[in-house]
C-alpha cells in the first residue's frame, strides 16, 4: 500500500521560501512519477508541478513557473517542492502525488495521479 506523507508546511511572509518534503512508502520510489497540487479555499484542485521517475524532467503549471521547483532523492525515497518568491495567492492545502504511469501532462493536468498524500498546509502573509 503506498503512502505519501508529506512536511514542511506553514506561515511565510510574502517574497519569502519554503521548502516541502514528501516520503513515499510502501512501494518502490524509484518507478514513480511525483508531484503536487494545490487547493486553495474556495478554489478548485490546481496542478502545481510533477516531476519523472529518474529527475531529469520536470514541468510546472504557468502560475509557479520560475518561483517553485522540484527535486527528489531517490535513495531517500524524498521529493521535496521548493518554493521561492511566495505570494498570497499561493496559499493553499499542497497535495503531494505519485503515478508509476509516468509523468505526462495529461495524466497529471487532467485525468489525475493514482497515489495522494494528506496535504500540508502553506499560508502566504502580505
Amino acid at each position: 500500500q503506498v503512502q505519501l506523507v508529506e512536511s514542511g508546511g506553514g506561515l511565510v511572509q510574502a517574497g519569502g521560501s519554503l521548502r516541502l518534503s514528501c516520503v513515499l512508502s510502501g512501494g518502490r520510489f524509484s518507478i514513480y512519477a511525483m508531484g503536487w497540487f494545490r487547493k486553495a479555499p474556495g478554489k478548485e484542485r490546481e496542478f502545481v508541478g510533477v516531476i519523472n521517475w529518474s529527475g531529469v524532467s520536470t514541468f510546472f503549471a504557468d502560475s509557479v513557473k520560475g518561483r517553485f521547483t522540484i527535486s527528489r532523492d531517490n535513495a531517500k525515497n524524498t521529493v521535496w517542492l521548493q518554493m521561492n518568491s511566495l505570494k498570497p495567492e499561493d496559499t493553499a492545502i499542497y497535495y503531494c502525488a505519485a503515478d508509476q504511469r509516468g509523468s505526462g501532462q495529461y495524466l497529471w493536468r487532467n485525468s489525475g495521479p493514482e497515489y495522494w498524500g494528506q496535504g500540508t498546509q502553506v499560508a502566504v502573509s502580505s
